[in-house]
């Protein structure tokens, strides 16, 4: 086993475990779900748009709320994670509730030999947190192009590169503490719990990472032979980054607090083939 396979190998055993903490989590109110709440917030169904009747490809699905979400508003979904766990249960919730859905469990650069691609898709879609799990864009855009047909739009909604160069401890004030460009090699982290339940006892508590610049996600698409019709920057986040720095407003949304100030916490770029 070589390095890159040892850091998707932990990482796969990493969210292997936070599936099953994920699924009982308020973070992720499945509950709220089966009863009908669609899992995508206002940014994302606004990015998109409409989807009845449009085949979508949904990349690191995690679980799969969001991709069975998509599929309650009319589209025909496909959704792929690494995680064996994640997307057992994908199936079993879309099976319950009786939502057409196909999951299929791959690492995103090995879907072309998984996923029969004689039929692209419409939409390709990802959001928020699935990047950094990635070292390699160039290899991820061509997947992405791969799979979508001529004239197909794709779409990532994620945090924004600059936002993470901030230290997410900081009680005081915004101090730069990690690299804005990308190193080959992980940034390599131990944590504790979850993100969506930091209390959590896990066994798993080891991950790796890569950053990425925004240069780097948007040559990476271009280069595969995309279009870019847009690149856009929001003043927000769709979770807490920092948590003593940020406040929930009635959007939804974290800002930073009052006074101070702010910065480019999430991007949205649409593309087509």
């Amino acid at each position: 086993m070589d390095d890159m396979d040892k850091y998707f190998a932990s990482n796969q055993e990493l969210w292997d475990e936070w599936t099953g903490i994920h699924e009982k989590s308020e973070f992720y109110d499945l509950p709220g779900f089966k009863a009908g709440r669609l899992a995508l917030d206002a940014l994302e169904r606004a990015e998109v748009g409409d989807v009845n009747g449009k085949t979508l490809l949904h990349l690191q699905c995690h679980f799969g709320m969001s991709t069975l979400s998509w599929a309650r508003l009319g589209a025909i979904v496909t959704g792929v994670d690494f995680s064996e766990k994640a997307i057992t249960l994908a199936r079993s919730i879309g099976e319950e509730l009786g939502i057409p859905a196909t999951f299929v469990q791959a690492n995103i650069y090995d879907l072309p030999a998984v996923l029969d691609a004689k039929e692209a898709f419409d939409i390709v879609f990802t959001s928020y947190g699935v990047l950094y799990w990635l070292p390699d864009m160039p290899a991820w855009a061509k997947v992405v192009a791969h799979f979508l047909k001529p004239g197909g739009v794709f779409h990532v909604i994620d945090s924004h590169p600059f936002a993470h160069v901030f230290d997410d401890e900081a009680q005081d004030m915004l101090r730069v503490r990690y690299p804005y460009f990308h190193a080959p090699e992980p940034m390599e982290w131990e944590v504790v719990g979850t993100y969506a339940s930091p209390e959590s006892y896990t066994e798993k508590n080891i991950e790796y990472g890569w950053q990425h610049s925004l240069g780097d996600i948007v040559n990476a698409l271009t280069d595969a032979g995309l279009r870019i019709e847009h690149l856009k920057e929001y003043p927000y986040a769709s979770w807490s980054m920092y948590s003593a720095l940020t406040e929930r407003r009635d959007d939804g949304f974290w800002w930073l607090k009052e006074g101070m100030g702010n910065i480019p916490m999430t991007y949205a770029i649409r593309a087509t083939k």
